[in-house]
């Protein structure tokens, strides 16, 4: 898929009020989401990768908050906004971004993920305190995947 292209539809959704667009490009589909978490913060678009279709596949998993409740307790999880590649610190050998016991808000840098050779910075858009980091350095994650645990304020 074209990079500028897909570029070019997320200019027009927010500049058009469009919270979903899915595209599907031969065996590839891709689906840019966005809109209001709980809190009503708007939330970026988001690019949501998946799998070549099957004969017997459902409907796309339906995105979530990237900071939604975590059924367990009332922790929140901090999820993936796409498919990439998880870093913890900003280059090799450097300080974590945040480690177990750290304080984190809305805009605080928790990571960054890598997907297709861009590295996007991704904030925590919870305030609390990280109690589980669930992934590893280098480690490829999913759309939507839990990253960490936060005890909220």
């Amino acid at each position: 898929m074209d990079l500028g292209l897909l570029e070019q539809i997320i200019a027009l959704m927010n500049s058009g009020g469009l919270s979903t667009v899915e595209l599907i490009e031969g065996d590839r589909s891709i689906t840019l989401k966005r809109g209001q978490d709980s809190a009503g913060i708007a939330a970026a678009p988001m690019l949501a990768y998946a799998p070549p279709a099957s004969a017997n596949s459902s409907a796309a998993p339906s995105a979530k908050s990237p900071a939604a409740a975590d059924d367990t307790g009332n922790l929140t999880q901090i999820k993936s906004p796409m498919v990439g590649t998880f870093y913890a610190a900003p280059a090799k050998g450097a300080k974590p971004y945040i480690t177990v016991g750290a304080r984190v808000d809305e805009d605080t840098d928790v990571c960054i993920i890598e997907a297709m050779k861009t590295f996007n910075v991704h904030k925590a858009e919870t305030r609390g305190t990280i109690v589980k980091i669930l992934v590893q350095d280098a480690q490829p994650v999913e759309f939507n995947q839990p990253l960490f645990l936060v005890k909220p304020d």
